[in-house]
């Protein structure tokens, strides 16, 4: 089993050829166990290995809010707020960010290193910097 952080390759080839992905659809951000196979090559959102939660996550993941593009340089950026849920018990190793609107289409996927765990407490996952080196989704 292996998490593979990395925008999803057809994300790629659909954000420069084909606007399906825009700013009025919904995003997601589903949480994986350690268990999971999931990366760049993923094309859509799939339960296997999601992690199971209680107290604010269900199965499908969060619905994610402030979606903002634009430019920094010469680099197109992505962002997203921050993801937080208090009162859950949660453990996730990682997490993909995935278009509900458009069956489910995978976006990016995210390694975060470790697991994250909270035991009836807050989970959160903050979104990095939106800058050309640090933004979630960054299109040189």
């Amino acid at each position: 089993m292996a998490i593979t952080p990395g925008m999803c390759n057809s994300f790629k080839a659909e954000l420069l050829g084909m606007a399906t992905h825009v700013s009025t659809d919904v995003f997601k951000f589903a949480l994986f166990s350690s268990a999971a196979t999931i990366g760049p090559t993923s094309t859509a959102y799939a339960v296997t290995n999601e992690v199971a939660a209680t107290g604010g996550y269900t199965a499908g993941g969060f619905t994610l809010s402030g979606f903002t593009a634009s430019l920094d340089g010469t680099v197109g950026i992505l962002d997203f707020a921050d993801v937080t849920v208090s009162s859950a018990t949660i453990t996730a190793r990682g997490g993909m960010i995935y278009n509900s609107s458009k069956g489910n289409k995978a976006v990016a996927v995210f390694d975060f290193g470790a697991d994250i765990t909270s035991t009836n407490g807050t989970w959160s996952a903050p979104m990095p910097a939106p800058a050309a080196a640090t933004a979630v989704l960054r299109v040189a």
